[in-house]
């Protein structure tokens, strides 16, 4: 897992759902940064550093977690086929 997908779904480790918005730029130190919207209660608006967003669950803080990332792109397939 090395890219994001724009407009893709994602699950948080513990639990919720998120849309990526798309990738932003930060106009002085040129880090790249995740936006990506809630999909529950307010659909608040979120930004996370890249590699953050890509990075891998700490196991050791939560071992009983299956997830290996952080965030994970989820397979939504259409019901009409």
């Amino acid at each position: 897992m090395n890219e994001i997908k724009i407009k893709g779904i994602y699950k948080h480790f513990k639990g919720d759902f998120y849309i990526v918005e798309d990738v932003a730029i930060h106009s002085e130190t040129k880090e790249k940064y995740v936006v990506y919207r809630g999909l529950y209660g307010n659909n608040e608006l979120y930004i996370r550093p890249y590699d953050m967003f890509l990075s891998e669950v700490d196991h050791e803080k939560y071992p009983h977690v299956q997830q290996k990332y952080r965030f994970e792109l989820q397979n939504i397939e259409s019901k009409n086929k």
